[in-house]
């Protein structure tokens, strides 16, 4: 079966007023459908740009990137709009909320350009809003909600086109350590079902929600483990 994700040799540089950086240098791995995998190392080690990279935000200086068959550095701009919208959730650590819509306007940001009539669009963010614990809350402006309950929102947001992947920038980074955790058993809930969940984090203790670990170093990949088998896998064991 061909993975969901696959990189070949992938390096990320940034350059100006002659000076050349480099954010990741010829970082090769596949991951197969269904997996959770964590994203883990130091600041600067590559994870923010890796996680970009993978969402289509950016393409790579040079190397492959493949993502449910499609190969991104061959896809124009519109294209990658494309690619995003039916392929990738992203959630941000900061949100990333409109401040003068409500959680019912923000989920539904990402059918604003679709043929779908609005009381449609309404019933699918609000059926997502009570999916996330927010029933009766869909007409709060951010400002109105907790950090938990914003991120619950950006989630909400991420999943309005049912994405197979599902991409994670330290989303528990603003939060206290017992909303982070709900926030967790939400991504955990949501890999139950079926998608791909790469996860960018800090925590160590995030590993044990996950089915593999992908540690960075300098914009290498320094550490590629197993840390549990798939449940399909686990069956058949």
């Amino acid at each position: 079966m061909e993975p969901v994700i696959h990189l070949n040799d992938v390096s990320m540089a940034y350059g100006c007023n002659g000076t050349r950086a480099t954010a990741l240098a010829r970082i090769s791995f596949d991951i197969r459908q269904g997996e959770y995998v964590v994203i883990t190392g130091e600041s600067g080690a590559g994870k923010s740009t890796l996680l970009t990279i993978l969402g289509g935000l950016q393409v790579p200086t040079e190397g492959v990137v493949r993502i449910g068959g499609a190969d991104l550095s061959s896809l124009p701009a519109d294209g990658l709009a494309d690619f995003r919208r039916e392929t990738i959730g992203f959630v941000f650590q900061s949100y990333h909320l409109l401040p003068y819509l409500t959680a019912r306007e923000n989920v539904m940001v990402p059918m604003s350009q679709e043929r779908i009539p609005p009381r449609e669009k309404e019933e699918r963010a609000n059926d997502l809003l009570a999916s996330v614990g927010l029933a009766g809350k869909e007409d709060r402006l951010p400002s109105q909600l907790s950090g938990g309950e914003s991120q619950r929102v950006a989630i909400a947001r991420a999943l309005i086109h049912d994405p197979p992947v599902l991409l994670a920038d330290e989303p528990t980074g603003n939060l206290d350590s017992a909303t982070g955790e709900q926030i967790l058993d939400l991504f955990s809930e949501w890999h139950g079902r079926g998608k791909t969940v790469l996860m960018v984090t800090h925590n160590k203790a995030n590993l044990f929600r996950a089915t593999r670990s992908i540690r960075l170093r300098d914009g290498q990949v320094e550490e590629d483990r197993l840390l549990r088998l798939l449940p399909a896998e686990s069956a058949a064991v």
